[in-house]
């Protein structure tokens, strides 16, 4: 904001010079708002509308443009104006720390793509911080955010159709931590429908579009008692050391003795692969 002395610096001013004066600094502090509000992140003008995807920011093509984007954006939004844009949702454990929590975003792509994104700094699935029970269960939460699809598509989604996914390190291309949240692409879907009856509490392999990947049965009709990561950490003995080579995928289905999920992991094709921000396997559009 620009502060004008209320005096001229000669003493008294001609009536016209003093009318030119008025006029160059209102056009000067006019481009101070454009200014602030570009630095801000943000087009001056009316006030963005709050909480929907169709309005997602443009999010840049930098690594670290996910981390800016919540932690800049969305959580200082949200701590000062209880507003979470452009974020869809801010939580934070405790309102004092801004890293105590996530942020859910509409992916910049569009379509029924949702992203969870801790509001702290970390990396992928080789953070150690993944491992730490005192922090959220993120897959737990992401799995919370589903309802997102359902009011992107226009009509209730059904659990057997919904996916969650967090890329290997090498095939990212945010190195802030993230699940994507989607649906489950047509064939994954009949796939893991096929293959139900064989997955069971203990890891084994399963063929899923063409890959093979390890497979774990979690019963329940949530997350929030089963952490995938801490899973994943069992899979093998030098797991733990190497996760940051694994991706992970959880993906919901109804078993014939109630409902759950398969979580699905591997070094090969990347879980994000495996979903679909169309959402057509749950009839979207129609």
């Amino acid at each position: 904001m620009i502060k004008r002395s209320d005096r001229s610096p000669l003493g008294r001013t001609p009536r016209r010079a003093n009318f030119r004066l008025l006029c160059l600094t209102a056009i000067a502090a006019t481009a101070a708002v454009a200014v602030s509000a570009a630095a801000a992140g943000r087009p001056p003008g009316p006030k963005a509308s709050t909480g929907s995807s169709t309005d997602s920011p443009e999010i840049g093509t930098g690594r670290d443009a996910l981390r800016q984007i919540v932690q800049d954006r969305c959580v200082v939004n949200w701590s000062q104006h209880h507003d979470p844009a452009p974020c869809e949702r801010v939580y934070l454990a405790d309102s004092k720390t801004a890293d105590s929590g996530y942020a859910v975003l509409a992916d910049r792509k569009g379509g029924a793509h949702f992203l969870l994104i801790p509001t702290q700094t970390m990396a992928g699935t080789e953070s150690r911080e993944l491992l730490d029970p005192e922090l959220p269960n993120y897959f737990a939460e992401a799995w919370h955010a589903r309802d997102l699809i359902t009011k992107y598509v226009g009509h209730e989604v059904a659990r057997t159709a919904v996916g969650l996914a967090v890329n290997t390190a090498r095939s990212r291309s945010q190195d802030q931590f993230h699940i994507h949240i989607e649906c489950l692409r047509a064939d994954v879907f009949d796939a893991l429908r096929t293959a139900a009856d064989h997955i069971t509490d203990t890891w084994s392999p399963v063929s899923i579009a063409g890959s093979t990947y390890d497979a774990l049965r979690i019963m329940g009709e949530g997350l929030d008692g089963a952490n995938p990561f801490e899973l994943l950490a069992t899979l093998r003995p030098d797991v733990r050391h190497h996760m940051g080579d694994y991706t992970l995928v959880a993906a919901g289905m109804e078993f014939r003795n109630g409902p759950g999920f398969v979580v699905l992991t591997g070094t090969g094709p990347t879980g994000e692969l495996l979903l679909d921000s169309t959402c057509a396997v749950a009839g979207a559009g129609g």
